[in-house]
């Protein structure tokens, strides 16, 4: 049984998470505050322990680790030779915009979205084009406008979309039918489906997770997928993704821009803590599922009870909750600072997500109950004197 209620104290460790005020309590980046899998311990530490850490590459037990997860955790079918190795999603999606467009180009985004694809996007030269996500007040939930994505990506410069699937920041996994439609408009325009899947295994009940390359061949084969162990496992530092491309031609261009720019070399942590991962961390996963529901189900009552003034908006993706603050605000940066500076709970400002995200706030709840407990008792405190 995994120790999700274990106490890290991971400040002087390098962390950006904990490199912060003795009162200060990080609430905001994707890093949990659990150990990773014991699987993914015990793989590492023999390869430390053998000492030898030349020049690697990935081979088949790799590809097959990567496969077999997805055929036994997602029931997606996945072919080894539609994987290339790439050292993180973040490079790989920088490394397809410089490949699959050119400068002076738009690539689509649904705002408010993951604020690292604004930087993938406008370092290299292209623009941001934004399919916002329809906000329904009534019910608290996000929705696609078909009708606005079909006319962007039908705009001659929009050659590329990036999709977050799941969607962070308001924790929305796709549907199979959504992902359909929005493959089938971007073939029909020519546009490139570049699919963010970091979160793909964080997902709570229905609907399921459906990774973009199990679509219909048709449909797939204008697709390229971005998976890691990462979030799942709480590995950011081993630097290890898997970037999926099923059809040849897309592959080798994909493939080529990774390797003109040394994205394609592991660490020595890389495949032994993946093919760890991957092979043995399925009951660990499982495990902390239990746990991630539990503090959603926490946070949901606490905030239903004894916070009206916000509301909680995530649905069933990723251990990130999105909260609707206009009751309170219309900049919800102004919270977050006020936050910090009054309680020291550090949480994400939605402003960084551009679209609506100046309504919102971002709490990380992958952490002990008792951190949790702390958290939202300094959320308490501190909406109750921003308020005032």
């Amino acid at each position: 049984m995994a120790n999700f209620e274990q106490k890290l104290n991971r400040r002087n460790t390098n962390s950006v998470k904990w490199d912060i005020k003795p009162n200060e309590l990080p609430m905001w980046i994707a890093d949990m505050d659990f150990q990773t899998a014991p699987a993914i311990i015990e793989a590492l530490r023999k390869k430390v322990d053998f000492g030898v850490f030349g020049y690697e590459e990935p081979g088949d037990d790799y590809f097959d680790a990567v496969a077999n997860w997805y055929q036994t955790e997602h029931h997606a079918h996945l072919e080894n030779e539609w994987q290339i190795f790439c050292t993180g999603v973040v490079p790989a999606i920088s490394s397809v915009v410089r490949s699959s467009s050119n400068v002076g180009d738009t690539v689509l985004v649904q705002e408010p979205v993951y604020n690292i694809f604004y930087n993938s996007i406008e370092n290299n030269g292209r623009h941001v084009l934004s399919n916002d996500l329809v906000y329904d007040e009534t019910n608290h939930r996000y929705h696609i406008d078909f009708e606005d994505l079909a006319a962007k990506l039908a705009e001659p410069l929009t050659t590329l979309m990036i999709l977050c699937n799941p969607h962070n920041p308001v924790g929305k996994v796709w549907s199979r039918d959504e992902l359909t439609k929005i493959a089938t408009l971007c073939q029909k325009n020519h546009v490139t489906l570049l699919s963010d899947e970091i979160h793909g295994d964080l997902v709570f009940g229905e609907p399921h997770y459906t990774p973009v390359f199990s679509l219909p061949e048709n449909l797939r084969n204008n697709t390229i997928t971005c998976v890691s162990p990462s979030k799942t496992f709480n590995v950011a530092a081993m630097h290890a993704a898997t970037v999926i491309v099923p059809e040849p031609h897309l592959r080798a261009s994909v493939s080529r821009g990774l390797n003109n720019e040394e994205l394609g070399e592991p660490n020595f942590a890389a495949l032994p803590g993946t093919i760890a991962a991957y092979t043995q961390g399925a009951d660990w996963l499982h495990e902390l599922k239990a746990k991630l529901t539990e503090n959603r189900d926490e946070v949901a009552k606490f905030v239903h009870d004894q916070l009206p003034q916000i509301r909680l908006v995530s649905e069933n993706a990723t251990y990130l909750l999105w909260f609707d603050v206009r009751d309170l605000t219309d900049d919800a940066q102004k919270l977050t600072d006020f936050l910090r500076q009054e309680t020291g709970l550090i949480l994400s400002t939605g402003n960084d997500y551009r679209g609506d995200g100046h309504d919102f706030i971002r709490m990380n709840i992958a952490c002990p109950t008792a951190q949790l407990l702390d958290a939202l008792s300094r959320l308490k405190q501190g909406i109750t004197a921003f308020k005032d």
